[in-house]
């Protein structure tokens, strides 16, 4: 089951928050700096003996302060035109977050919109490599509830005109 939601991540209450993490793993801006401020400093110390985190890969720890009980930290790519396998690169993301939820027993996740800040990601192509890499996902694991959190106007209404097409198509 895919949900969507216009807010803060930070609120989920579920197993896990993915965070949109730079590769130290040691807290940034925008959405990694919000869960690093609500988790508190607990999270930063648990990051730190991580030694860090390959862009496209996963990680997990624990969600200390956060009503989710972890935070799975990913690594999404800095966009530069496209040729440099960004699109596979944002996709490994949620595969990866998704596969490291499955195998830890968690059943309902929640994402922000990776890649799509600072790092420079066209929303709508990051919008439907998102969803549509967890669409396939719950195709085979379809007891995993997965919710997109968006913290915008701009990315809600992207994700919602593609869930809605998303539907239809399966019908």
């Amino acid at each position: 089951m895919i949900y969507l939601i216009k807010g803060d991540i930070t609120t989920f209450e579920g197993d896990a928050i993915v965070n949109a993490a730079n590769t130290s793993l040691l807290g940034g801006g925008g959405v990694d700096g919000a869960i690093h401020r609500a988790a508190g400093p607990e999270l930063l110390a648990e990051c730190k003996t991580l030694g860090g985190c390959p862009t496209g890969e996963a990680k997990i720890t624990s969600g200390y302060k956060l009503t989710s009980r972890h935070v799975i930290h990913t690594v999404g790519p800095i966009w530069r035109g496209g040729s440099q396998n960004e699109a596979a690169l944002l996709a490994s993301c949620y595969q990866n977050s998704l596969q490291l939820a499955l195998s830890h027993g968690l059943k309902s996740i929640a994402f922000p919109n990776i890649s799509t800040g600072v790092y420079g990601f066209p929303k709508d192509l990051a919008a439907e490599i998102a969803l549509h890499s967890v669409r396939g996902f719950l195709d085979k694991h379809p007891d995993l509830e997965v919710s997109f959190y968006c913290f915008d106007d701009e990315n809600y209404g992207l994700y919602q005109g593609l869930i809605e097409d998303l539907e239809d198509a399966a019908r």
